[in-house]
């Protein structure tokens, strides 16, 4: 598994060390925006192997198009 390689390297994070300070950070945002967290845990997987939905497309083809109109931006 490329993660654990990377956390034993050196290189990478153990993303489950992450998930409490995400879930802390997501539950603030959302408190201040006064938005309820939904209650399914569904969390889409698989993003790191490649697979992604057909969402990915538009917005990677917006940020193309960004680049390529801008090529010297800054962000």
């Amino acid at each position: 598994d490329l993660c654990a390689e990377m956390v034993i390297s050196g290189a990478g994070t153990d993303p489950a060390a992450l998930q409490v300070p995400w879930d802390t950070k997501v539950a603030a945002v959302l408190r201040e925006a006064t938005l309820t967290r939904p209650t399914d845990p569904y969390q889409a997987t698989g993003g790191r192997t490649g697979m992604h939905t057909e969402h990915l497309g538009y917005m990677l083809a917006e940020m193309q198009w960004m680049q390529r109109t801008y090529p010297d931006m800054e962000w």
